[in-house]
């Protein structure tokens, strides 16, 4: 566990010192788009943060294959490698979309081009596996399924980019998730293979709690295509590499009792649902995406309004309390599932529901609460804002005459108040 701990910090780290670098290098090189109809910015922010997490991971890369435990990843296959090379040219693609901008298509074949280099590299889907069976796949469906699989996690993770922190951290979590299986497998289990998946796991969890300080809101610089576009290649990749290469036969599943029963589920649930529960939250987002374009007659890759957190804003959340609140849906699905696939007990299956309730009144309940504390508030600053009415008084001024004094004037003599002519004279001669 120390050098995983390790390889997290160094991640962390490096991505936070690279963060602040990237944001002059995206104000130099003109990568400040402007404000977009979609953005929940009212400024400009430096993109190409995705860049100190390229480094930060590969930070992390180079610092295991000089430790004594985790050198074992390079040792059993290539996958550290055939990963990073993966996320060099995403890097690329998403430094020159970040940059000038690319269209939906020429995108999509920098991510297939992408993966492909991934896969050539044998990071595929070997087998799928099941509860009490396990298919295996063809080399050439194993490369489409795997191409695929990474393209559309690389999307769903760039969907969920919509709040400042928000990929950032459900990618932390789901990583964190993940991990912690990998590493239950590879330590408890004595899986060697299963240390690769928990590397890559750790090293993309620590490049975004490094990138989190720079990114929380009001972000100082944003990950752009590029990072989301690499968080989901890695994250996609992990799942890959232990899922798909880790024969779920070789886990051990004998014993009876806690014990037995947590090595039963392991080969029969876990490796097929936590894969899909650690990106849930982008997959999710992604699928409802892609369905309300097509509906409405447009294409899935044009951009709208209408993500999860454009949502929860609209419900009246702060962007603050919106994050939150995804980080902890995040949470509850790839930790929940994690903690009830190994102690399913009924205090751990209440201890979830309970979150998802707690979430469920979150999410809908105290945006309505907090709409009526502000229309009080509102009201009671109002009534303060308003100056009390002035009481009219009626003063008789002797100074200057009324209307109905000049009309009468002629008939009744001079207005009251007023001296005439001969009086005055009178006046001025008695003393």
């Amino acid at each position: 566990m120390r050098e995983y701990l390790l390889v997290v910090v160094v991640a962390a780290a490096t991505t936070y010192l690279l963060g602040g670098l990237t944001a002059k290098l995206a104000r130099r090189i003109g990568a400040v788009p402007e404000v977009r109809e979609r953005d929940v910015h009212t400024v400009p922010v430096p993109r190409l943060g995705g860049l100190a997490m390229v480094g930060g991971i590969g930070a992390a890369f180079l610092l295991a294959s000089r430790l004594p435990f985790l050198r074992q990843a390079f040792a059993v296959s290539d996958d550290v490698r055939a990963v990073y090379s993966g996320v060099l040219v995403i890097a690329v693609v998403g430094v020159v979309d970040d940059t000038i901008g690319l269209d939906a298509l020429t995108k999509f074949a920098g991510q297939v081009l992408a993966a492909g280099v991934v896969v050539v590299q044998g990071v595929v889907v070997y087998w799928l596996p099941l509860p009490g069976v396990t298919f295996s796949l063809p080399a050439s469906q194993s490369a489409i399924i795997t191409v695929l699989l990474l393209v559309v996690t690389m999307n769903a993770v760039n969907f969920v980019d919509g709040l400042d922190g928000l990929a950032a951290g459900v990618v932390a979590i789901g990583g964190g998730a993940f991990f912690l299986y990998c590493y239950l497998l590879a330590v408890d289990q004595n899986l060697l293979r299963a240390t690769t998946g928990a590397l890559l796991a750790a090293a993309v969890a620590g490049a975004c709690v490094g990138f989190l300080p720079h990114n929380l809101y009001p972000a100082r610089v944003i990950m752009g295509d590029t990072g989301a576009m690499v968080l989901g290649l890695v994250l996609a990749s992990s799942s890959v590499s232990l899922t798909s290469q880790v024969d779920p036969a070789l886990i051990t599943t004998g014993g009876s009792g806690a014990a037995g029963t947590l090595t039963r589920l392991l080969p029969t649930l876990l490796p097929l649902l936590l894969p899909v529960a650690v990106v849930a939250l982008p997959f999710t987002d992604l699928v409802l995406a892609v369905v309300r374009r097509v509906s409405a007659g447009r294409s899935p890759f044009s951009p709208d309004k209408k993500h999860l957190h454009h949502r929860l804003l609209q419900l009246g959340h702060s962007h603050r309390r919106a994050v939150g609140l995804l980080w902890f849906w995040a949470g509850v699905v790839s930790f929940g599932l994690l903690a009830v696939g190994l102690r399913g007990s009924r205090t751990v299956v209440a201890v979830v529901v309970a979150a998802v309730v707690s979430g469920i009144v979150a999410t809908l309940a105290i945006p309505d609460r907090l709409r009526a504390r502000r229309r009080r508030r509102s009201r009671l600053a109002g009534a303060r804002a308003e100056p009390p009415a002035d009481p009219v008084v009626a003063v008789a001024s002797i100074d200057e005459p009324t209307p109905s004094d000049h009309l009468t004037a002629g008939r009744a003599g001079p207005p009251s108040g007023h001296l005439s002519g001969e009086a005055l004279t009178t006046a001025r001669r008695d003393p």
